[in-house]
């Protein structure tokens, strides 16, 4: 077996060897050395790699609009640009997610990686720098504290729409199982205890537009990634940026991507400025939030099947124990609260590490970004496995649940409007002593005849507003 072949290259703290084929260089093979923190990588987030890509495209077409760059390098460096977009090189970019340095591997990584394409397709070898260099071309009137920042931004935008996607889809399985049973019948609960009927559509529906919200919700957040600080280099101030570039930079990023970004008009205040972060990692964990109160909802409407309520069947996904045979357990739910406890975790972290800015710059953005991305990485394969393994293939108990409702002394409520709540107190307090029924407690009293307490419980009644009056003698029992 051959021995693998290495390239020296230099930094400021000396030499090191760097794989001979690899398209990185020194500063990317210093991170791979010292960061073994996450065990996750550049590489594993696609958007990632593909959003500074389009973050470098856009600088390098800014400085050769501006005349700071030749045609020979800028067009080198475009077309490397344009690779990585298109999926190639992405096993160049193994470092860790997690990174001192506030971004600085992340974006040398991808100055070399450009660099040394671009010197492949100008007929150099890789690491012959004098010819296309990661710093002085492919940095050209940048900086990590503008170019990471961008990049993330960018890479959010497009990973939510992925999310969103998958959360329409979810929306959309709940709206198909609310039109499978939008007649069907059930008790409602309040506190866990019996409160008044309804319907599966009305309960399907209402988890679809609780989830709809929230697509309106990370609309609203991803808007306020698109304000950008390129150009703000080092700290805000625009030092080694020629004049113009900020501005001509957010529009070329603006023009690759479909995305409306602008330039910060403040860029100081914009490079160590977190808040955007803050803002949409909080709109993740909202939809987190939900989700797990949805998938707990589900989890106790599918309990039992003897001795629970045992509303829904969810599909049977796994045996549920090693010692209790039979037992089928609500595994998808159970693996979605879960992973929405992650992502609650997560935006503490974010809130922590944007707090923990100092002065000109916030040096934590590679945990916030690390945490965004797992979030969203995690949401969406939640979202698509909830919504394939376990809401399309949802039933419905629908005898079970009429023979609930109509034992259950949740029905007076219907009776209050027409004799009284005082009337209804007793009725029900007695059906729930006696262990009798609602309605058969109501004709014994001559409380209503048997054609106003069928109408009054006529489920078209119970399930939305009507008109109702109250009776005249009994209101006057009542007084």
């Amino acid at each position: 077996m051959s021995e693998e072949k290495f390239r020296v290259e230099s930094d400021l703290l000396g030499e090191l060897k760097v794989p001979a084929e690899a398209y990185y260089g020194v500063q990317t093979q210093r991170a791979i050395n010292n960061y073994h923190i996450s065990r996750k990588k550049m590489r594993d987030y696609p958007d990632y790699i593909i959003a500074i890509a389009y973050v470098k495209l856009a600088a390098i077409q800014t400085n050769h609009a501006l005349g700071v760059i030749n045609d020979e390098i800028s067009a080198a460096i475009e077309q490397a640009c344009r690779e990585l977009i298109e999926g190639k090189m992405h096993e160049d970019f193994p470092i860790d997610m997690m990174q001192g340095g506030a971004g600085t591997s992340v974006n040398m990584n991808a100055n070399e990686v450009i660099a040394n394409r671009a010197l492949e397709i100008m007929g150099h070898k890789r690491g012959e720098f004098m010819y296309c260099s990661p710093n002085d071309h492919c940095n050209c009137g940048q900086s990590t504290n503008d170019v990471y920042p961008t990049t993330i931004r960018l890479a959010l935008v497009r990973m939510n729409k992925t999310l969103v996607a998958s959360l329409t889809g979810l929306i959309s399985a709940f709206r198909y199982k609310a039109e499978d049973y939008k007649k069907d019948i059930k008790m409602g609960r309040t506190q866990l205890q019996d409160a008044v009927p309804m319907t599966f559509g009305q309960e399907f529906n209402a988890y679809a537009d609780n989830l709809e919200e929230e697509i309106l919700n990370l609309d609203r957040n991803v808007q306020l990634l698109h304000e950008i600080n390129m150009g703000g280099t080092a700290i805000g101030t625009g030092l080694n940026a020629v004049p113009g570039f900020a501005k001509l930079c957010a529009a070329n990023l603006s023009k690759l991507t479909g995305e409306n970004f602008i330039s910060s008009p403040d860029l100081v205040e914009a490079t160590p400025d977190t808040g955007a972060y803050v803002s949409y990692s909080g709109a993740l964990k909202r939809l987190a939030v939900k989700l797990s109160k949805i998938c707990s909802d589900l989890r106790l409407m599918a309990s039992g099947p003897r001795c629970g309520l045992h509303e829904i069947n969810l599909p049977a996904m796994a045996p549920g124990s090693s010692i209790m045979p039979g037992k089928v357990n609500p595994v998808i739910p159970e693996v979605v609260n879960q992973t929405c406890f992650k992502v609650i975790g997560n935006d503490t972290t974010v809130c922590f590490a944007a707090e923990a800015g100092q002065l000109e710059l916030n040096v934590m953005e590679p945990v916030i970004t690390e945490c965004l991305f797992e979030s969203l990485l995690w949401l969406h394969n939640a979202l698509d496995t909830l919504t394939e393994k376990c809401i399309l293939g949802i039933t419905v108990n629908q005898e079970h649940c009429k023979e609930m409702v109509k034992n259950s002394i949740g029905i007076v409520t219907a009776l209050n409007p027409i004799i009284g709540y005082k009337n209804s107190t007793k009725v029900a307090k007695e059906a729930l002593e006696t262990n009798r029924s609602v309605y058969d407690i109501v004709l014994e009293k001559g409380l209503m005849t048997q054609e106003e307490l069928d109408k009054a419980l006529d489920p078209d009644n119970m399930l939305q507003s009507h008109s109702f009056r109250l009776k005249d003698d009994i209101a006057k029992v009542q007084k």
